[in-house]
């Protein structure tokens, strides 16, 4: 039997613990099973106020919320082996990127924080744990993220074909693959960098003016009409013509970001939720069509495959695509990023780098993350 990992991530939407078993073979990677696991509502809202741009915490705080998370990711892999019959004995290891509070990478020094307990994770698992996967690579002079396209590379990657994949989380981020045979006889790499938001600002929006937690489907937004002034106000940030390695994340794109280019204009709300998911759209679309103008191929992970109104969108911004789901290949697009931490986890363990210098603009590939050893002692 080939060595079976467990990914775990909580994303921006901080809604839930994504769990999910993965074998890796010949073929490439098996999603086995997997499991969503509920915040409680409290822990939620203790992380989002921490997770808030300004927001100030004292160690108390910042202690309990990730002991608390590390339990509760503890919780998520125990359901997931529970749920499905899973022996533990039969997992190599868990790779957790944990919750992330800050990412920082224009700071001097820059930094990216995540919590989540992992030492709680293996004494209450039994198993080894591999987390904080994204200060070596800053430590390397990287931005530590994108971390994902390495496993993009093993798991969608095409002989020959130039390929783009995109993941539609709280953050938008794409991938460019070369053909392999290009990367293999020329030295073309893999390119990959996070375009701007995705569904953190139409999920924060929904939630303050309907009291959703998502727009289900696009259905809201597919009532309202893009405002084009709005839209170019908000084009106008400088992270979207700034070149790439570059990452981003909900302490740059919030609802005070909103409302600021907004200056004081009374809109609908419908019309303010069809616009951030134009942004999204053209957005991704010019990245795309400046970065990879020879591919015609996008593939899309992540939550927002489900959001009809931005996959639409995406097909009009992009036209002469094939713009599809990761699930045409055989890999669910609801778990690409848990099962991309599975693979960081078995690589670690291997001894191998898991990040793209070429990608996240560190000087060379390392080792990522940090192992804390099961119950029995063994890495």
């Amino acid at each position: 039997m080939n060595p079976r990992f467990i990914g775990l991530l909580s994303g921006t939407s901080m809604d839930a613990v994504d769990a999910a078993l993965v074998s890796f073979e010949d073929a490439g990677p098996r999603c086995l099973a997997t499991h969503s696991h509920a915040i409680p509502e409290d822990l939620r809202q203790g992380l989002r106020t921490l997770a808030a741009p300004g927001a100030r915490s004292d160690p108390d705080t910042w202690g309990r919320l990730d002991a608390r998370t590390g339990e509760l990711m503890a919780a998520a892999v125990q359901a997931l082996l529970e749920n499905h019959g899973i022996d533990a004995a039969t997992v190599r290891a868990v790779g957790s990127h944990g919750q992330t509070l800050r990412h920082r990478p224009q700071e001097r020094p820059p930094f990216s924080l995540q919590i989540g307990c992992p030492h709680r994770i293996a004494q209450a698992t039994g198993l080894t744990v591999v987390a904080d996967f994204r200060r070596r690579d800053m430590a390397a002079g990287g931005q530590g993220a994108p971390l994902v396209p390495a496993f993009h590379r093993y798991a969608l990657g095409a002989e020959d074909e130039q390929r783009v994949i995109l993941n539609l989380g709280g953050i938008a981020n794409v991938t460019i693959l070369p053909a392999r045979r290009d990367e293999a006889e020329h030295g073309t790499p893999v390119r990959g960098f996070d375009t701007g938001p995705a569904n953190a600002l139409c999920d924060a929006w929904i939630r303050v003016c309907r009291g959703d937690a998502f727009d289900a489907g696009g259905g809201w937004a597919a009532q309202g009409r893009v405002d084009e002034a709005l839209l170019a106000a908000m084009r106008t940030d400088p992270y979207f013509h700034r070149p790439a390695p570059k990452s981003t994340g909900t302490e740059h794109f919030h609802l005070d970001w909103v409302r600021g280019h907004l200056g004081g204009r009374s809109l609908a709300a419908v019309d303010v939720q069809r616009t951030l998911v134009e942004l999204t759209a053209r957005s991704v679309a010019a990245a795309i069509l400046e970065t990879a103008p020879r591919a015609r191929r996008l593939l899309v992970c992540g939550g927002g495959v489900h959001n009809r109104c931005l996959m639409e969108s995406l097909e009009a911004n992009l036209p002469g695509w094939d713009v599809a789901s990761t699930a045409v290949l055989g890999v669910p697009p609801d778990w690409v990023e848990a099962m991309a931490f599975a693979w960081l986890a078995r690589e670690t363990l291997a001894g191998r780098p898991g990040n793209l210098p070429a990608v996240t603009g560190a000087r060379e590939a390392v080792v990522l993350g940090a192992i804390h050893p099961g119950r029995d002692g063994r890495i």
